[in-house]
């Protein structure tokens, strides 16, 4: 995956928070045993921390802009994404914001875009307070995503998956997926406090998981609006491969057969690997939001 050099990066998308503190010190999603509960349940990819009950019972506020900042003081053009895995963070928020704000467009509708927070170790949300342990979420309280970028050594050292810079791409869109389906009413299908493999909470994340598919397709086509050229100028097979592989570490299936050693259907969140797959492939070979209905 390769970013235009030349383009100017958009770093209001991205809110900094490394290295800030949640003031008052109540209680969090504690790492280690708390850790993995949260794991096996497949929080991750997910929606907001409140859905396991995991979050403060206090009033913390959220965490502020750290004074560091450094995607805002390093992240300039493409070239710096194409050197620097935070700005590509922000190239690739770029990216599928573009898409989806083009797409929404065209269907007569309007797009109203969402932050993604960088945070190190925990930080509040309006669902609620959240460590690394939980992963990459997107809160629909606040209409944002938050992600801590050590997530993506786990996905290779503890989840086995290949890596690479779309492996990351494909976990951003994927919560992307999540806001689109905020905007458009489905998010709340999820909320019903239902597990299992036909449950509406896996229905959801199959179709985030197709919604990056459709992003990934218009990828190099998708206009960035300082150029009018896309954003991404290469995404190959190879690419394309780790984010299925990485789609593939994170199905409910693989990680209770690696965790518990036995698969329970019954508590899926997110669906098996296989499915996560193949809904990301439809997105991917269609580049149709409608061809993502995981409800009928």
């Amino acid at each position: 995956m390769q970013f235009d050099d030349d383009a100017g990066l958009d770093t209001s998308e991205v809110q900094d928070v490394r290295g800030s503190r949640i003031p008052g010190g109540g209680a969090t999603i504690g790492g280690g045993v708390v850790g993995v509960i949260a794991l096996l349940l497949g929080l991750f990819f997910g929606v907001g921390p409140d859905q396991l009950g995991l979050s403060s019972d206090g009033d913390e506020p959220s965490a502020t802009a750290s004074s560091l900042d450094e995607v805002s003081q390093d992240c300039h053009t493409g070239r710096d994404a194409n050197t620097k895995d935070d700005c590509r963070v922000v190239a690739v928020v770029n990216s599928v914001q573009d898409y989806w704000a083009q797409e929404f467009e065209r269907r007569g509708e309007t797009y109203t875009s969402s932050r993604t927070v960088l945070f190190s170790q925990r930080v509040g949300t309006a669902c609620g307070n959240a460590t690394s342990a939980v992963g990459p979420f997107y809160c629909p309280g606040d209409r944002k995503v938050f992600l801590d970028l050590d997530f993506f050594g786990e996905l290779r050292t503890r989840f086995g998956a290949s890596g690479g810079p779309f492996a990351q791409a494909y976990v951003i869109a994927h919560e992307y997926g999540h806001h689109v389906q905020d905007l458009t009413g489905t998010l709340d299908k999820s909320q019903d406090g239902r597990t299992g493999a036909n449950s509406n909470s896996v229905r959801v994340e199959l179709q985030a998981d197709c919604y990056a598919g459709v992003w990934a397709h218009h990828a190099t086509t998708a206009k960035d609006e300082s150029t009018g050229r896309p954003l991404i100028t290469s995404l190959t097979d190879a690419d394309i491969t780790d984010g299925l592989d990485a789609a593939a570490a994170v199905g409910d299936d693989r990680i209770q057969e690696k965790f518990q050693g036995r698969v329970f259907p019954e508590s899926w969140t997110h669906g098996s690997s296989e499915q996560r797959q193949q809904w990301f492939r439809q997105g991917y070979r269609t580049g149709d939001m409608a061809r993502c209905d995981t409800f009928r």
